[in-house]
């Protein structure tokens, strides 16, 4: 909201208070302002003229000869393009040397042979936005009232010498959408109290407002309080200029005085009010209701909106006529003719604002006041000002008594608070009569009876209804700055990881060690996506107002976000992809209202993990790259329970011959495998590798302690074997026998051959392991590990029927 400086001033003594040390206090007591300009800043040597002459030119069918008044001993001629520049009218000049918006410098000219001394302005030109010059003169230049004097400087006739605050209104100050509630706020920062001038309000005896209006509404929830008064015998004219200057730095543009007065009392009050051309609407009957569906009603910007029955409309007891806080009917305008005005001012339901505002894309200064709140104690004396400024500025005649139909109970709010609560929550120590100064500064009425405070809150104050809002009154009112600074009294506690953290932090950096990056993907996502490589059995988590169909699911898995952005790399020409990612996935059980969330890890590559350089040549990472990290990142995670892979051809998205799930003792936490290649097509991307873990059990699960020992100081030994067995045989049963009967010296088992082809029979392949032994506390005897070698071959043989080689 633009609050001005000077309009602020007749309500509140501002001596010694400059606009920048008020915007500074204002921010600092929690409304911000976000800029203070002056509209003459930059312009100079911009005069009133005078008009005494003005003819057409010679040589130019729209140009025009003006001989001007500048308060100089000779006239000064300058050439004019104006349409509607007349001779006598009192107008806006600038000067030779003189500047006017962009920093434009006028000089003296000739045109068409016809000198020209200066340049006669619009509005526009002294930087006023189109949106707030008055319709009257949006094609032409702006005349000033004829009580301006030649010579003098324009700026204090338009009020471009005043500083304009812009300030940022949050949804609960809506008390801070109107002038005196920002002179309440100002009074109470500066302990000055606001003043503001009785009206006065004539009304004609011997007409009585029933003869002219019957209300009627429909529905007391959707309008509360409506209210009617009528003015007759009104002339239609152009506001005067404080009037109009208060509206064009306010940001809105002056139309007539009837209209102009309507939205003065906008700003002054924040009370809405609309006026209607009482012999237009054609009915004594205003009935307040819910649009039918298919209705249609012209507005005042000369749009036809399509009504339904969630907005509300003003009627002439038949048809819509205005739709409620919102915007006019067109058929109902103020216009040069209109002789008789009936004026509405009310309080609507702000949830059905709203919502009408937002379906119909049609927000006003009205509308955004109603979805805030407005101050029901002022509903009628708005309105009563409105009449009283029409019957000065307009010559009407005010119809005894106003038409309402009321619902609601006008009254302060209790709310209470104790000083030990105030000093306890501020860590002050504000005393009992500093706090009764700071409610009274703010306009409240407060008692206080052994540090309790009863404080009566005013309507205009919608946001304050509980303790803690009287808190923060206090403290911004105290000044934040004031507040002392104090560091909590606590036990301390020493700071360290818990086992989640350690998990998650060591795992990232193994991974990385690894040659993985780190990939941060969208919780949200498509339906589809969010249902692929699920992990087990779940209802999808929809937003119920989605940004996009893209991301209007929860994920339920990590994998799909992983090969979007492999297939992105892919697309830019970088086919080597190592990436993991950390992060939740999202089940919900059937009727549950919240998801479960679960902590995974998830990782894919494609391409080739090396590059081709003159030692090594780069392949393309298969199955075995991937299993071997995640093999050796189980290894550091120290789990008491094993780590096993088994066959799954069954997961929906996963090659069938390429997949297994990983179990950790008896559970299944997750898979590894191949991207199915139709799966494969549908990210476009070529042959990918996946994994994803549960981390849960693997943070929950038993580990093996951490000893720390010495390097051994004896040799070890190696023996090496080769079998053949059948292909169904997987490497894990050989290398488990292995261990399980090794002996206790047996260390490390490494398979270091594969072999399959013609020279062995089908159905058969070679493996060959090394099996490495060491006794750390002695030298190893050359029979022990014979003797445990020897145990090893023969389990070899008669579990598996291994062909030894």
């Amino acid at each position: 909201m633009n609050v001005s400086y000077q309009w602020l001033s007749e309500y509140l003594d501002l001596t010694g208070i400059t606009p920048e040390g008020l915007a500074d206090k204002m921010s600092r007591t929690g409304i911000e302002v976000e800029d203070i300009f002056v509209p003459e800043t930059g312009l100079k040597k911009i005069v009133v003229g005078h008009a005494i002459k003005v003819e057409d030119h010679p040589d130019s069918d729209h140009l025009h000869v003006c001989q001007v008044d500048i308060g100089e001993e000779e006239l000064s001629q300058i050439v004019c393009g104006a349409p509607n520049i007349a001779t006598g009218q009192k107008i806006i000049v600038a000067l030779p040397g003189s500047r006017i918006t962009g920093n434009m410098k006028i000089k003296k000219s000739k045109m068409r042979g016809q000198a020209s001394n200066g340049m006669v302005c619009s509005l526009s030109e002294l930087g006023f936005s189109e949106k707030v010059v008055p319709k009257k003169y949006a094609d032409g230049i702006y005349v000033l009232p004829g009580e301006a004097i030649p010579g003098e400087p324009v700026f204090s006739y338009l009020a471009m010498d005043d500083a304009v605050l812009d300030l940022s209104i949050t949804p609960n100050r809506a008390d801070a959408l109107s002038m005196r509630g920002v002179a309440h706020e100002v009074g109470a920062i500066y302990d000055r109290k606001p003043l503001f001038k009785e009206v006065l309000l004539n009304e004609m005896e011997n007409e009585k407002i029933a003869d002219y209006i019957n209300l009627a509404i429909a529905d007391k929830e959707d309008t509360p309080f409506y209210s009617m008064r009528i003015i007759k015998n009104v002339k239609i004219a152009e506001s005067p200029m404080w009037l109009q200057t208060k509206l064009m730095n306010a940001g809105i543009r002056p139309l007539n005085n009837v209209v102009d007065i309507t939205n003065y009392i906008l700003l002054e009050y924040g009370q809405p009010l609309h006026a209607f051309d009482y012999d237009r609407l054609a009915s004594k009957k205003i009935l307040v209701r819910r649009a039918a569906e298919g209705e249609n009603l012209d507005t005042l910007d000369g749009e036809t909106r399509q009504l339904t029955s969630e907005m509300i409309v003003i009627t002439n007891g038949e048809k819509p006529v205005a739709l409620a806080g919102i915007m006019g009917g067109l058929g109902t305008e103020i216009q040069e003719d209109t002789v008789n005005i009936a004026l509405e001012s009310a309080l609507f339901e702000p949830v059905a604002i709203r919502k009408t505002a937002k379906e119909l894309n049609l927000r006003s200064e009205s509308s955004s006041r109603y979805e805030k709140g407005i101050n029901q104690a002022t509903i009628l004396s708005a309105s009563a000002h409105a009449a009283a400024l029409i019957e000065e500025l307009a010559g009407g005649s005010v119809v005894s008594g106003a038409a309402v139909v009321s619902n609601i109970e006008v009254e302060n709010i209790l709310v209470s608070i104790t000083l030990e609560k105030l000093n306890r929550s501020l860590g002050t120590a504000i005393k009992t009569d500093e706090v009764l100064s700071i409610f009274k500064r703010l306009g409240f009425s407060v008692s206080e009876e052994n540090g309790l405070f009863e404080v009566s809150i005013p309507p205009r104050r919608l946001d304050i209804s509980i303790e803690a809002d009287l808190l923060e009154e206090v403290a911004r009112i105290y000044g934040y700055d004031n507040l002392p600074s104090t560091l909590p009294i606590i036990e301390s506690t020493p700071g360290k990881l818990d086992d989640k953290q350690r998990i998650v932090r060591h795992t990232r950096h193994y991974l990385e060690g690894s040659g993985l990056s780190q990939a941060i993907s969208y919780v949200l996502t498509t339906p589809e996506k969010a249902g692929q490589f699920v992990m087990r059995e779940s209802d999808a988590t929809k937003l119920d107002f989605p940004m996009s169909e893209d991301r209007s699911t929860l994920r339920m898995n990590l994998v799909s976000g992983l090969l979007d952005n492999v297939h992105y790399n892919t697309a830019r020409k970088n086919t080597d992809v190592a990436l993991y990612e950390i992060g939740r996935v999202f089940y919900k059980n059937e009727g549950s209202l919240l998801p479960i969330e679960e902590e995974h890890l998830a990782g894919v590559l494609t391409g080739s993990l090396l590059e081709n350089s003159w030692q090594e040549k780069a392949g393309k990472v298969d199955f075995f790259n991937l299993k071997g990290i995640v093999e050796g990142l189980f290894e550091t995670y120290g789990l008491t329970e094993p780590l096993t892979f088994i066959t799954d051809k069954d997961r929906e998205g996963m090659h069938p011959g390429r997949t297994a799930a990983i179990y950790l003792g008896e559970q299944s936490i997750g898979f590894i495998g191949q991207i199915h290649p139709l799966m494969a097509k549908e990210y476009e991307i070529k042959e990918t590798y996946v994994f994803e873990l549960n981390l849960h059990p693997i943070i929950e699960g038993e580990k093996h302690p951490t000893i720390y020992a010495g390097i051994p100081k004896y040799p070890g030994m190696t023996r090496d074997i080769a079998l053949l067995v059948d292909e169904t045989i997987t490497n894990q049963q050989l290398t488990e026998l292995i261990r399980e009967k090794g002996g206790k010296y047996l260390r490390q088992v490494r398979l270091f051959d594969l072999y399959q082809g013609d020279k062995i029979n089908e159905g058969k392949k070679s493996l060959a392991y090394t099996l490495s032994y060491l006794n750390p506390k002695e030298t190893l005897i050359e029979e022990e590990v014979t003797k445990a070698f020897e145990k090893v071959v023969q389990a070899l043989v008669k579990q598996f029927d291994a062909v030894i080689r």
